[in-house]
Formats: structure tokens, C-alpha cells, sequence
């Protein structure tokens, strides 16, 4: 999903996510790209981009792979990992057509110069919900151009917690491709190098 909105550059991109509940926890196994129409501000999805996701989904089941869609993410390039108005809309009427799902926001921008992947889970309230004041939030900075639709928007929403994992197999893959690629991989992209470097050597 990272690679993908960093493929992206100062456009949106948008893709789905695959997997599974697990008692109150949504497990993400897998993601796509939606062949999308992005601009720098939303990325909008058409007919053609439901029928892709029909269609990948359908087969999907047929090589064994029984996940369902359980979500949707998007990039924010270089803004920060929130909900719009319009994102908040499309997961009001996912969550409602499609529950459970979820919504992830990935700013490869801030990925980038962090060093680590910056990536937010949000989920809406119900229509006409009112969350209880919880104080200030954690502190992000939103450009100057953006913070209206921040701040118009950013209660009808909250964020999940958000933890990674991986199986015996992609350590074994990241490990291989490890060994073979580290020169280009150092000289080359500083997130993959990052990536690479925290799932083989941090978590051994």
C-alpha cells in the first residue's frame, strides 16, 4: 500500500484491502490498486473501478484466497493522515453497505522523510452520533489549505489502533530478498531500505 501512494507522487491514489474479523480486531491480508482517477486534493472512483474490484474479488475466491474486502485506503500526499468531507462520506456509505469495513489514509510524503510508514485507521460514527469531548488529539499538522476540511469533519470520525505483523513466510521472502538485493536496495530507495531493515534485522 506504501509503494503505491509513494507511485502516486502529489496525486492521490486509492486501492482495496482484503482480510479478515477477528473477534473486535480487523485483520488487513492483502491490498490491491483501483485503476483510479486522482487529482492532487481526491481521488474518485468510477464505474469501471467497481467492476475491477468485483472482478478481482471474484478472482480471488477462485485461486483459494477467501478474504473479503474489509476496507479501503488512500493517500494524502504530504497532509497527514485524516478524513475529508468526502472521505467521510464514502466510509459513512461503506459502513453501511459493507460492514464491517474500514478506512486507511497513507501520506508517502512524511512516509518518506520519517523514515517510517505514516498510516492512520479510521472508522465513522453513526449519522447524527455525538462522541463525548475527549480533549485535545494527538498533534498533527494539516496545511493551511486543508485545515477547514479538517476541522468541519474530524468529529464524525475516530482512529483505530494500528499494529503490523507478519507471517514464518514473509520473513523467510523478506530475508531472501534481502540477501540478494541490499546493495541496489541501499543505494536506490531509502523507504524500502527502511522497510527491509526494520521487518529483518529490528524484529529478529
Amino acid at each position: 500500500m506504501v509503494m503505491h501512494a509513494r507511485s502516486g507522487g502529489n496525486l492521490e491514489v486509492m486501492g482495496l484491502m482484503l482480510g479478515k474479523v477477528d473477534g473486535e480486531t480487523m485483520i488487513i491480508m492483502d491490498s490491491f490498486a483501483l485503476p483510479v482517477e486522482g487529482t492532487e486534493t481526491r481521488v474518485n472512483a468510477q464505474a469501471a473501478a467497481y467492476e475491477y474490484m468485483a472482478a478481482y474479488i471474484e478472482n480471488a475466491k477462485q485461486v483459494g484466497r477467501l478474504e473479503n474486502a474489509i476496507g479501503w485506503y488512500h493517500s494524502h500526499p504530504g497532509y497527514g493522515c485524516w478524513l475529508s468531507g468526502i472521505d467521510v462520506s464514502t466510509q459513512m456509505l461503506n459502513q453501511q453497505f459493507q460492514e464491517p469495513f474500514v478506512a486507511v489514509v497513507i501520506d508517502p510524503t512524511r512516509t518518506i522523510s520519517a523514515g517510517k510508514v505514516n498510516l492512520g485507521a479510521f472508522r465513522t460514527y453513526p449519522k447524527g452520533f455525538k462522541p463525548p469531548d475527549e480533549g485535545p488529539s494527538e498533534y498533527q499538522t494539516i496545511p493551511l489549505n486543508k485545515i477547514e476540511d479538517f476541522g468541519v469533519h474530524c468529529k464524525q470520525y475516530y482512529a483505530l489502533e494500528v499494529s503490523y505483523f507478519k507471517s514464518s513466510l514473509d520473513r523467510k521472502l523478506l530475508e531472501l530478498l534481502w540477501n540478494k538485493y541490499w546493495v541496489n536496495t541501499l543505494s536506490s530507495s531509502s523507504l524500502l531500505t527502511v522497510y527491509l531493515w526494520h521487518y529483518i534485522t529490528v524484529e529478529q
